[in-house]
C-alpha cells in the first residue's frame, strides 16, 4: 500500500525555499515532504485549524513550516483541494532545533517565514503557543526526560491548545525494527555514531501523556512506509 500523494503544487512551493540551501537540502525536502504522511495528514484532516501560534519542537530543516506557509500560499492563489479544510493562514512558527549547521540552513531557506532557535528542547524557552509539533524526536532524548518536557508542553499550551506527537509503536513488531534500524543508519550517516534510542510502546506512550495531563486520540502514520509510526493528537484535560 502506497500513501496518498502530496498534491503537486504544494509540494514545489513547499520545497522551493531549500533550492538556494543546497542540491542537497533541496532533494531531502522534496523527498521528505513527498514520502512522509505527517505533513498531509496534518492538511487533508485541518489538525492546526484555529491555531496562529506553532511551536515546532526538534524541526530539523524546518519542513512543517515550509508546508505550511506553501499551504497558505496555495490556499491564496485558489490552489487549494476542494475537499479539504481551508488551508492555514496567518500562523506563525516558531522551530527549535539543537544541531547549529541545521538552524543555519533552516533559516536560509525559511527568511521571515519561521522563527528558527538553536537550543536544546529540554531547557529551551518555549514561549506561548496553541499548538505544538513533535516529529519523530523523542526516542533520541533519555526515557527519564520524557515527562519532564511534556510537562512543559503541558504548561506552554492553553486549555485548547494540541500537541501533535509522532512516536513509533515499539509494540509494532517487524514495522518497528526496521524504524529503529533506520533511525541508527541516519544517525551514522550524520557522523553520530551508534547512539541508543529511548523507545515506548503505544500503549505507553498514551499513558505517559495521560500522566503530564493530557487526553489522546491516535491516528496510523505507517500506510506508505514501512515504519510502525503513529501521530497522537493530545489535548490538556
Amino acid at each position: 500500500m502506497t500513501a496518498a500523494a502530496m498534491p503537486a503544487e504544494l509540494l514545489d512551493a513547499a520545497r522551493a525555499p531549500y533550492r538556494i540551501v543546497g542540491r542537497f537540502a533541496y532533494k531531502f525536502a522534496g523527498g521528505k515532504l513527498a514520502g512522509d504522511p505527517a505533513f498531509r495528514a496534518i492538511l487533508e484532516r485541518g489538525l492546526l485549524q484555529g491555531r496562529r501560534r506553532v511551536l515546532d519542537l526538534g524541526c530539523g530543516l524546518g519542513l512543517l513550516a515550509a508546508v505550511l506557509h506553501a499551504a497558505e500560499r496555495c490556499g491564496q492563489d485558489g490552489r487549494w483541494p476542494a475537499t479539504w479544510p481551508a488551508a492555514p493562514a496567518g500562523l506563525s512558527v516558531r522551530g527549535i532545533e539543537l544541531m547549529p549547521h541545521t538552524v543555519e540552513r533552516a533559516r536560509r531557506a525559511l527568511g521571515a517565514a519561521a522563527e528558527i532557535v538553536q537550543g536544546d528542547i529540554r531547557v529551551a524557552e518555549f514561549g506561548a503557543a496553541d499548538a505544538v509539533v513533535i516529529l519523530d524526536v523523542l526516542h533520541y532524548i533519555e526515557a527519564d526526560a520524557h515527562r519532564a518536557l511534556l510537562d512543559r508542553v503541558h504548561a506552554t499550551l492553553p486549555p485548547e491548545g494540541l500537541l501533535l506527537l509522532r512516536v513509533a509503536d515499539a509494540a509494532g513488531g517487524l514495522r518497528f525494527r526496521i524504524g529503529r534500524w533506520w533511525d541508527h543508519a541516519v544517525m551514522l550517516a550524520r557522523g553520530h555514531g551508534w547512539i541508543r534510542l529511548h523507545c515506548r510502546s503505544l500503549a505507553q506512550w498514551r499513558s505517559l501523556l495521560l500522566e503530564c495531563g493530557f487526553d489522546s486520540q491516535v491516528i496510523s502514520m505507517s500506510e506508505g512506509t514501512p515504519f510502525a509510526n503513529v501521530l497522537l493528537c493530545a489535548q490538556p484535560r
